[in-house]
């Protein structure tokens, strides 16, 4: 399995998802990280500068975790089978290892409205 961790600084882990491009990756075998990687998006590859209906480097992750994400990133994100999660955590290293010992201190999605249309 992999989980991405959204990390615009790569010490905390990020709010606002959408226009993030630097993710921490990290691979779990057998319920414990086994390597952690980081991501660097270029801006046209973030969420919110990318179709949905494009590829992603993100395609291959099971779940992102991040502090904060809107209500259409997490229907995007379900129909690309990953699963969202919201978080009140900041260390990306251990809202993973909250994440695997069911743990992890969640909240849920709020409508984002911002006035723009996004990419198609």
């Amino acid at each position: 399995m992999k989980i991405a961790v959204a990390s615009q600084n790569r010490r905390e882990i990020t709010d606002h998802t959408g226009r993030c491009r630097k993710f921490w990756i990290y691979e779990i075998e057998t319920g414990t990280i086994s390597h952690k990687a980081l991501l660097e998006l270029a801006k046209e590859q973030s969420f919110h500068d990318s179709s949905p209906h494009n590829p992603s480097p993100l395609d291959d992750v099971q779940v992102l975790i991040a502090m904060g994400m809107g209500t259409g990133l997490v229907r995007r994100l379900e129909s690309m089978d990953i699963k969202p999660v919201i978080t009140t955590e900041i260390n990306p290293d251990k809202a993973v290892e909250d994440y695997l010992n069911g743990t992890l201190r969640t909240k849920p999605a709020e409508p984002h409205e911002h006035g723009h249309k996004h990419a198609r």
